[in-house]
């Protein structure tokens, strides 16, 4: 027998990797779980964002003359976009809060 072979089927060997995998999945699906909520605050922040953009082109005379089609696009992407990064974050730091709380 070679004293390799034992270490790697010790109990501690097993138990570190049972607790690192068990990590991962913790992970990944904190990580997941802050997509689909970010994702979600993504589309709300984009259709009420859109809302009052298309409406202000079409009755304000300085937004009509001011914003093309590109400007109107990069304002509800921008909403959008920091919606979905501040969401998801929040997400993953408050998942991530909870599971070192009810760890032992």
């Amino acid at each position: 027998m070679s004293k390799g072979n034992d270490a790697a089927n010790s109990p501690l060997e097993r138990a570190t990797s049972h607790s690192l995998d068990q990590k991962m999945a913790l992970a990944k699906r904190s990580s997941h779980e802050g997509v689909i909520a970010g994702a979600k605050a993504a589309v709300v922040a984009a259709v009420v964002t859109a809302i009052p953009t298309l409406a202000s082109v079409r009755m304000v005379p300085w937004a009509r003359a001011n914003l093309n089609p590109t400007a109107q696009a990069l304002i509800i992407s921008t909403v959008a976009g920091a919606a979905y990064f501040i969401v998801a974050d929040k997400t993953v730091l408050a998942t991530a809060r909870k599971n070192s709380f009810e760890q032992p």
